[in-house]
């Protein structure tokens, strides 16, 4: 009698026979289906129209692409997921890859929003400001700008043209006399009644119009405006309006290419080389450019330009309204539907177009110019990189050049407000999306304990490790460790690494030498006697801009925390108490002690302070004595 394999414990095919299995299975649904290898690690999301279709070209042992065909190779199970259209599909798969990110997938790395310029509306004089997030405060938005720096810029200009106030409403509301922004012509002091409210809300209807590309009279306006004042003999007024147009010609020179035939547009440029590639994203905003961004997406270990596109694509809109247009270098594999599936985001209609002639095409090329040139500069930088973690390798005795560097140090003063800080260094530079602070949570801690700081930040971050990814297959893991100090530095820290079962993991502290000085640094290694490097050596100011980077952003961090203690009030440990309504308590009685000592009556008097949550705030003092 021949003995029948037991199901649970013959091995499983893999590879075209692995996706062979799963056909009969299948029907014709569109969906979202997952390649895992022998580990279960998801190696590929995909989308289809068709999934019983599209598993079955997989299927086929020959015409794929040495991608594909390695993909295959190492898929060992298959998951599936219907949906009810092809569009929800593309969408599902754009999150699946965003959370689970597969090596085969193309990977946006850097999904930050982008800033905009508010104009608040729930005051009587509006503020102009700074705004970055949800977009949940009432008032106007106008961007997106690609960076703070650019957003910056505008608003110092069109404070010199409009002169609105940017200062918050509590200081609004506490000014008795003009601030320098007044004496200095950034601001038409409403605060202290210099300009009407009619006369405020014309200019704040005047930037609103310059921000939608509507300025074309404005100029003219303020010039017939200046020559009335000037034959009225009122020459300090026409020297102001003088001024307030200088700035607006600034404004309007300075913005870079301003395209007359695309009102609204982001222009989306692709350039690959060297199995890399660089993305170049424009924002065209009411005629005017307002700066662009690159990104280096991954290319999921060979993907061509279509794909590239259309994966950046799904990711880099999953939290940004795209605009009407999107003009692009190359087209995409679904460009029907990924205009569908963001026209469905954006709850009106995006188009996606590849230009081949006129401006839009020119704007396309200088985007794909500044890709070419941008990945050009990145890829001669990595190879820098590369050779200072080749020289960082053989200093420390590395088997290999570390991939991923984590460095670590604290900050505190006599251990109040203390924080941890780790900063994440690799072949690309400085990675500051992967950087991370810890607020020292011991109690039992003595004031200025490192090595307890140490032991909590370290124990923090590698149990999170060990528990989301045990196998070391994501990129996470550490290579090297550096800690800021000497002996007794990374001698606790090797018992740290070995209680947590982490004792293969290179660790290295960085040790200020004879009278402190820099470029005398020892480097201390667990059980090894400490160790120099030439005072010239590229990799000793390699490892000082490492150390110096971990210790800036603990500073850093450290400052923001004490300013934040610094500016907190009793006020909010109160329930119901959020900004705005601790803005309104302090705004009406000067101070969180006033309002400690208020009575009941005068709390209720306080706009958007009801009676119950009035009670709140008197029982809240009264009660702690």
């Amino acid at each position: 009698m021949t003995p029948t394999a037991d199901p649970d414990t013959a091995p499983r095919p893999r590879g075209h026979a692995c996706v062979q299995s799963y056909l009969a299975t299948l029907d014709n649904s569109p969906g979202v289906y997952r390649m895992l290898d022998s580990e279960s690690r998801v190696l590929y999301v995909g989308k289809a129209r068709n999934l019983r279709k599209r598993v079955s070209n997989y299927a086929k042992p020959s015409g794929h692409s040495g991608r594909i065909s390695r993909m295959i190779s190492e898929t060992a199970s298959m998951m599936f997921l219907t949906t009810r259209t092809e569009t929800e599909a593309l969408l599902l798969e754009q999150n699946l890859i965003k959370q689970l990110k597969p090596r085969y997938n193309v990977l946006l790395r850097d999904d930050k929003s982008f800033p905009n310029i508010l104009v608040a509306k729930d005051h009587a004089f509006p503020q102009i400001r700074k705004h970055r997030g949800a977009r949940t405060e009432k008032g106007a938005y106008f961007g997106p700008f690609a960076s703070a720096g650019a957003v910056n810029r505008t608003l110092n200009q069109l404070q010199k043209v409009f002169l609105l106030r940017n200062c918050t409403d509590s200081v609004f509301e506490s000014r008795s006399r003009p601030c320098l922004l007044f004496q200095i012509k950034r601001c038409s002091g409403p605060c202290v009644g210099r300009i009407s409210e009619a006369d405020y809300a014309a200019a704040v209807r005047d930037a609103e119009d310059f921000l939608k590309g509507k300025s074309s009279g404005l100029q003219e306006a303020l010039a017939a405006e200046m020559q009335q004042a000037s034959d009225a003999m009122e020459f300090e007024r026409a020297a102001g309006l003088r001024d307030r147009i200088r700035a607006l010609t600034q404004v309007q020179s300075a913005q870079g290419i301003n395209p007359r035939g695309v009102a609204e547009a982001d222009v989306v440029a692709l350039h690959m080389e060297g199995g890399q590639a660089c993305v170049q994203v424009f924002f065209i905003r009411a005629h005017q450019n307002w700066g662009n961004r690159d990104y280096y997406p991954k290319t999921g270990s060979g993907a061509e330009a279509p794909e590239l596109l259309q994966g950046f694509l799904g990711q880099f809109y999953d939290n940004k309204e795209p605009p009407r247009l999107i003009l692009l270098s190359h087209d995409i594999e679904d460009r029907d539907l990924m205009a569908e599936a963001l026209s469905q985001k954006a709850g009106r209609r995006v188009e996606l177009s590849v230009p081949q002639r006129g401006e839009k095409a020119e704007l396309v090329e200088n985007a794909t110019r500044n890709a070419r040139e941008s990945l050009g500069r990145r890829m001669a930088e990595s190879a820098a990189q590369g050779k200072l973690l080749a020289g960082l390798a053989e200093a420390f005795a590395l088997d290999a050049p570390p991939k991923r560097v984590e460095i670590y140090d604290n900050s505190h003063i006599q251990g109040s407000h203390a924080v941890g800080a780790m900063v994440v260094a690799g072949p690309e530079g400085f990675l500051k999306s992967q950087y991370r602070k810890f607020n020292i949570r011991g109690d039992s801690l003595t004031p200025g304990d490192d090595f307890g700081m140490m032991k909590e930040v370290l124990t923090r971050r590698f149990q999170r490790l060990l528990k989301e990814d045990p196998d070391r297959a994501s990129e996470t893991w550490p290579d090297l460790l550096l800690i800021d100090g000497g002996a007794g530095q990374v001698g606790a820290v090797a018992e740290i690494m070995a209680d947590l079962g982490v004792e293969d993991l290179p660790v290295v502290g960085v040790a200020k030498g004879i009278d402190r000085d820099a470029g005398k640094e020892e480097f201390h290694r667990p059980g090894e006697r400490p160790f120099a490097l030439r005072h010239n050596d590229p990799v000793l100011y390699f490892v000082q801009r490492l150390r110096d980077e971990a210790h800036r952003f603990a500073i850093g961090t450290h400052r923001a925390k004490r300013a934040k203690a610094m500016g907190a009030t009793p006020l909010d440990e109160i329930p119901g108490v959020g900004a705005t309504r601790k803005r309104a308590l302090l705004t009406h009685f000067g101070s969180a002690k006033a309002v400690g000592r208020a009575g009941l009556a005068d709390l209720k008097a306080v706009e958007g302070i009801s009676d119950s949550l009035a009670e709140t705030i008197y029982g809240f003092f009264h009660e702690r004595g």
